[in-house]
């Protein structure tokens, strides 16, 4: 809180973008953003780490129980400051300018941008599913293959730099819904409700399939013993197999946490476009909630079936989608088994099909949202000037070019995975910085008009932020490669932030105009 005795921008007086998006419309961004290929996979990796029918659902709800929070305590802040960027406002109001800057060059550099790039890859691959031609051993251009490098975390790589047709493909989906977007929101929105409607559906008839179906070798695998290794004082190998450390349950539910937070994140990216939303005091905590809700109750579900269908435990040599069970599921593909069970091949291609859906879609809510907050520190100040200009169409285009541009830069990397690893620690670093700003808020700006104000305050932030809190430290403890260079991605925007805010020449602590 260094910077809050700042003087802060006052608000503008020419809002240049136009709002257009209604409960419906935000409703569907805060869903589609969440729901991407991750729900497909993650629950493959986690069951590895947690070994237990009972904490595998443990995870999710605990991952769920997170998330409502945050979009319960969120609304409070989207209704009272509804402008472009969101989050990278509500940090630069409650905690000064730096705090929102180094938000915006996380967000630009890895959390975002990466989330962009390995979405797209993920459709990429699961098209080749469908279409073999495109795979990343098709390559048409490699550059070389770099690292890996060892440091006091881990190690980094190695990193197949180049153009192969999985990324190719990758890079042309950025590239369309990129396009699309600068056509306008309400372009970019009737993408986002088509594919929003089409996937929460396919993710819905998953969840169903869990009533309808299930098989004897997952009922008596999973529903026997179904809290097994799940004692409080229970003691686990960590990482499994290896026994490097000796962890407590809450620990491994905690650290197994990060692909279940992966695949629920982006609940907030709705705020980013809170300038462009129609009756912002009562749409964006409403979207918010709605969204999340819809989009958690479905994972839930969804998990259910997996250990409804397949067993938990498998061999990673086994021959059937039942004898790899959930932790062995082909390339980590549970949801695909789920379909090649009930349905046989066939429904391992219509799986394909949907997950492909859910990933464009997915994207496309990212894309659309996330340019509005390089937008809003644009007209701050503390980006290019003209990136915080719209086309004529309303669009923030330079903001959707800039962003496209480093997203398909990762997708040539070969890094953008590693990235993921590291983003979760970034990400949860800025939650609890902007809970912790709406304590401040409440101190700060006790008149300010809050139409909307925090369901639970003030336990349940405190409760999100306590568990938060314990995530991170676990992560510090046991994946350190998974914090450390997120850690220091974050740090780097320090110098950056001060180069930014002498070059625009602020030297009364303002560091520019705020975002409409």
């Amino acid at each position: 809180m260094a910077n809050g005795a700042e003087a802060l921008p006052t608000p503008s007086s020419s809002p240049e973008l136009i709002k257009s998006l209604g409960l419906f419309d935000s409703t569907m961004i805060v869903a589609g953003s969440m729901i991407g290929s991750g729900i497909f996979i993650v629950s493959s990796d986690i069951a590895k780490q947690v070994q237990s029918p009972g904490l595998l659902l443990t995870v999710w709800i605990a991952t769920g129980v997170m998330t409502m929070i945050g979009a319960l305590s969120y609304g409070e802040l989207a209704a009272m400051m509804p402008k472009a960027g969101g989050q990278y406002v509500y940090l630069r109001e409650s905690l000064g300018p730096l705090w929102g800057f180094l938000y915006g060059w996380t967000m630009l550099l890895v959390i975002q941008t990466a989330t962009i790039a390995a979405v797209a890859i993920a459709f990429a691959k699961f098209t080749g599913v469908i279409f073999p031609f495109f795979s990343a051993q098709g390559w048409i251009w490699k550059f070389g293959t770099f690292g890996p490098w060892t440091f006091w975390f881990g190690a980094l790589g190695p990193y197949n730099v180049g153009l192969n047709t999985q990324n190719l493909l990758a890079i042309a989906s950025i590239v369309l819904l990129t396009w699309l977007n600068t056509h306008g929101l309400r372009v970019g929105s009737v993408v986002q409700n088509i594919f929003t409607v089409a996937k929460t559906g396919s993710l819905a008839a998953l969840a169903a399939l869990g009533v309808f179906f299930a098989t004897a070798a997952a009922r008596s695998e999973n529903f026997t013993g179904f809290w097994r290794n799940a004692g409080l004082h229970t003691m686990h190998a960590y990482p499994p197999g290896q026994s490097t450390w000796m962890i407590g349950t809450v620990s491994l539910v905690a650290v197994a946490m990060v692909g279940s937070l992966f695949s629920s994140d982006a609940w907030n990216n709705i705020t980013f476009t809170a300038a462009e939303v129609k009756n912002p005091s009562r749409n964006l905590p409403l979207s918010l909630v709605l969204g999340s809700g819809l989009v958690t109750g479905l994972y839930l579900l969804v998990n259910f079936t997996y250990l409804r269908i397949l067993p938990l435990m498998g061999d990673p040599a086994g021959l059937t989608p039942l004898a790899r069970g959930i932790q062995f599921a082909a390339q980590e593909r549970v949801a695909t088994a789920v379909a090649e069970v009930v349905f046989g091949p066939t429904g391992a291609v219509v799986m394909a099909v949907a997950i492909l859906i859910s990933g464009f879609g997915c994207n496309n809510g990212l894309i659309l949202s996330g340019a509005r907050i390089y937008y809003a520190m644009a007209k701050d100040g503390l980006f290019f000037k003209w990136v915080g200009k719209v086309n004529k169409h309303h669009a923030p285009a330079a903001a959707l070019v800039i962003q496209g541009v480093w997203c398909s830069v990762l997708c040539l990397s070969g890094t953008y995975g590693q990235l993921l690893d590291f983003l979760i620690f970034a990400v949860l670093i800025f939650y609890i910085l902007t809970l912790g700003g709406l304590f401040v808020l409440r101190v700060k700006r006790p008149d300010m008009p809050r139409p909307y104000r925090a369901f639970g305050y003030p336990l349940l932030p405190l409760i999100y932020i306590a568990m938060a809190i314990f995530i991170e430290v676990q992560l510090l403890r046991y994946k350190p490669q998974y914090t450390w260079p997120g850690l220091i991605i974050v740090m780097l925007g320090v110098p950056v932030y001060w180069v930014w805010k002498w070059r625009a020449g602020s030297g009364d602590g303002q560091v520019g105009e705020p975002a409409a």
